[in-house]
């Protein structure tokens, strides 16, 4: 099948919770072997042992991917466990604090985009010298709608998630010829741990998130994680330089 990941090694990180564990859940239900990324121990074990569980081959590297030792140490541990890489989907990152532009901290601020954004170029950086010499590879990359509009009291974060999209558009015709595609997801306001901290739980902000979506609900982590498995499979052979929207039809109001 042409969603089929079966012998291939798949790479995510922040793959301890939400849709970076969703989406290492369907790598593996589709036959690859997994790598599991999260600055978090717990959560990014607990992922790799459900995998386990199923019947799958999964590995827990705890990574924190603003640093450059530590991707670089992340994508060896890869290569050197199971011999190449496949697919990456760079999904780590962080919301930090909400306030408005001028009142953002200047911590706040580099913390946001050190995960964020120079945590997704870290990645790169390392993942695509190992695909370059196997000539092929797929590379998804986590944006946000908040990349493709604005949202109030998030200026790193909005700012941060249009760097990704950027960043994959370039990375993706730089190496077009040479047998790699790199795209981007763009999540809409998906039930995730992320979004729950932000809500805090309170039914009546809830209601307001889920106001947002035109199909009057929010989505769940395994909608996005299917729309990663696709833009890593040969379905998508023709696609490179992609911000893929799943947002319920937030961006087309």
């Amino acid at each position: 099948m042409a969603l089929s990941l079966e012998g291939k090694v798949a790479l995510v990180t922040g793959g301890g919770s939400g849709i970076g564990r969703a989406t290492a859940l369907v790598f593996a239900g589709e036959g690859a072997k997994v790598v599991v990324a999260d600055v978090l121990t717990e959560g990014g074990e607990g992922t790799v042992q459900r995998i386990r569980d199923a019947g799958g081959k999964a590995i827990f590297v705890k990574t924190d991917v603003s640093k450059a030792a530590e991707a670089m140490a992340l994508i060896e541990n890869v290569v050197s466990t199971y011999g190449r890489l496949d697919c990456a989907f760079n999904n780590a990152g962080i919301e930090g604090i909400m306030a408005p532009t001028a009142d953002c901290t200047e911590e706040n601020w580099d913390r946001i985009i050190a995960i964020n954004l120079k945590g997704v170029w870290l990645c790169m950086k390392y993942e695509i010298p190992e695909m370059l010499k196997q000539g092929s590879g797929a590379i998804v990359n986590t944006a946000s709608i908040a990349g493709l509009v604005g949202f109030q009291g998030s200026p790193a974060y909005c700012a941060s998630k249009g760097g990704i999209i950027q960043l994959t558009k370039t990375a993706a015709l730089e190496y077009a010829t040479k047998g790699i595609r790199i795209n981007a997801v763009c999540p809409g306001i998906i039930r995730t741990p992320m979004v729950e901290r932000v809500t805090g739980g309170k039914p009546e902000l809830e209601a307001q998130f889920t106001a947002l979506e035109p199909v009057g609900r929010m989505g769940a982590p395994e909608e996005v994680a299917e729309a990663v498995l696709w833009l890593c499979s040969d379905a998508a052979s023709f696609v490179t330089g992609h911000p893929l929207v799943v947002d319920g039809g937030f961006v087309a109001q």
